[in-house]
């Protein structure tokens, strides 16, 4: 472990969305669910951490399918009032305009505060800021990002809230870095160099997707047009963040050291990000998630007493069963095997990978010895996602007594999920999956994982003993097509092998299996852990450089 410094660091956690519970729609996915699990393991270790992030009105989209079989968005505007107005407001400069934020607080996790900056409220002319999570063209992305960072920077000094360590959750956060250095610049009178060394000394950053199109960039004539540059040249912001800008680059030149999310994203972000000078070293720090939200009190404590695993799982399948009846009609067989799988709709995700040979896999379905249950959400804008999504619910119609699609994809739905599946299912390109959170989850309620080996997946499962592995082996390099006929082939292989006939011909090894599971991944893979790890290497490591420079001597 590192060095414990006397002074746990005051950290400031920035973050576009936070998924703290469903009735709070102000995240999109996995980014947002882990954001919310963050906070809420600070809560419960006492730990001086505050939230900034933004009150998204329409929030993310409400995805349904329409009798076409299509998905289509609508946008409600939520009723916000029960969250408090703090009375305090800062101003962001967009456009030639000046932008008033308001400043509301979710402090319902006492010692971790979420401050949420909110442009869309009545009488404001700013509202499609702050209107819909990752909606818009690339200006409104701008200004909500200038929103966040810059507006975030302010809130903090308008709210007195001294902060020892900056921390960016993605490279959204990363003009929260450039108002630091403008406020030494303008205030401390620093040059732009050492305003920038000394803003490094208080952020840290993690790097979550090593999918290309989630590494944002954008034109430096735009930047300017937005007014990001906030003070500072196009010299300066190309030496941050290249030409084009690019926000992760940007974040690590900003950073005294960053992480990845698992130890495979480790290698891949090392990789990816080799060529960019200046950066901060990434190491690997585990994604985890909350443990109290996700795993079921009664599984959690038939684990605890080493009672029957089967009753307390047999209650949460029967559960969401009753929910897909209720939402769908479909009506499952509780006794038969239970697939889920449960994500963004994605082509790296490979979500219709199970049903690639159709004639491998169609009898199951029509004997019903397996189910499978979806869920997931398109990006409003992405075609090939709702496509995706589309060819799902033809698999519903078409199979309606063994696969389902359950709509609108929510933190409820997750729940249900990851508690009542027999299985879970994983099957991303590799290496494009960060680490994979729903897996944990479904991991600590002894629902066990079918993957790939690729994000967390690699540190915790072990083959046949707290799940299985579809496991590649060609000493070729992969390309899209035989990659993928390799994964569907082995998915056969386990799924007719070794998961089929345990599941319904030997259930002491599966309950074995099932409490190996939890076993593996209740702390292991829990968000306490994780944010114990961020303090241990991420934060003390930052405030440290903090206090090596206010030891060094003066210059004459």
């Amino acid at each position: 472990m590192a060095e414990i410094i006397k002074k746990q660091p005051k950290v400031a956690y920035f973050c576009m969305e936070y998924g703290l519970s469903h009735e709070l729609p102000i995240y999109a996915g996995g980014l947002g669910v882990l954001a919310g699990d963050f906070l809420k393991a600070a809560h419960d270790l006492n730990l001086p951490v505050v939230g900034i992030g933004i009150l998204w009105r329409q929030d993310y989209t409400e995805q349904f399918i329409g009798e076409d079989g299509r998905p289509y968005d609508l946008y409600p505007d939520y009723d916000y009032s029960n969250i408090k107005d703090t009375g305090k407001t800062v101003t962001v400069r967009i456009r030639g305009e000046d932008v008033i934020c308001k400043i509301r607080l979710v402090d319902q996790y006492a010692n971790a505060p979420l401050y949420l900056l909110d442009t869309n409220y009545p009488g404001s002319p700013h509202g499609w800021i702050t209107n819909r999570l990752y909606g818009g063209t690339a200006q409104d992305r701008i200004a909500q990002e200038m929103v966040l960072g810059i507006g975030g920077i302010r809130a903090l000094k308008a709210l007195g809230i001294e902060v020892d360590v900056y921390h960016f959750n993605e490279g959204h956060a990363v003009f929260a870095g450039i108002e630091l250095i403008r406020e030494k610049m303008h205030g401390q009178h620093m040059s732009f160099v050492d305003a920038w060394q000394e803003t490094r000394r208080q952020v840290c950053f993690t790097t979550h997707t090593p999918v290309a199109a989630g590494n944002e960039s954008h034109d430096h004539g735009l930047l300017q047009h937005m007014e990001a540059y906030n003070g500072l040249n196009h010299e300066q912001m190309s030496r941050l963040g290249g030409d084009p800008f690019n926000m992760t680059a940007a974040a690590l030149r900003l950073s005294t050291v960053a992480n990845a999310v698992s130890k495979l994203h480790g290698q891949t972000a090392r990789s990816m990000w080799k060529e960019v000078r200046d950066a901060a070293p990434i190491i690997s720090i585990t994604n985890g998630v909350h443990t109290p939200t996700w795993q079921a009190d009664d599984i959690k404590e038939a684990f605890e007493r080493g009672e029957d695993l089967w009753e307390p799982h047999m209650r949460h399948k029967k559960e969401l069963l009753a929910y897909i009846k209720e939402q769908t009609g479909n009506e499952l067989n509780p006794d038969a095997l239970l697939v889920g799988f449960a994500r963004r709709a994605a082509a790296y995700k490979r979500s219709d990978l199970i049903f690639r040979n159709a004639e491998v896999i169609e009898p199951l379905l029509k004997e019903g010895k397996i189910q499978l249950v979806f869920s997931g959400k398109a990006h409003p804008r992405d075609t090939l996602g709702k496509e995706i999504i589309t060819d799902l619910v033809k698999m519903d119609r078409k199979y309606s007594n063994s696969v389902v699609f359950l709509e609108n994809y929510n933190m409820n739905i997750a729940r249900l999920l990851v508690r009542g599946s027999d299985v879970w299912l994983n099957n991303p390109k590799r290496p494009l999956e960060a680490s994979g959170t729903s897996g944990m989850k479904a991991a600590m309620n002894g629902v066990l994982n079918v993957s790939v080996v690729d994000g967390w997946v690699a540190e915790g499962c072990q083959h046949g003993v707290s799940g299985w592995l579809i496991c590649t082996v060609c000493k070729e390099p992969l390309t899209d097509i035989n990659e993928d006929e390799l994964d569907v082939q082995n998915l056969y292989r386990v799924l007719f092998d070794e998961v089929i006939p345990t599941y319904y011909n030997n259930r002491e090894k599966w309950l074995e299996m099932m409490r190996a599971s939890i076993d593996m991944s209740h702390y292991q893979f829990s968000a306490q852990r994780m944010i114990r790890e961020y303090y241990e290497l991420l934060y003390n490591r930052t405030y440290r450089e903090q206090e090596k420079k206010n030891r060094e001597p003066a210059m004459v």
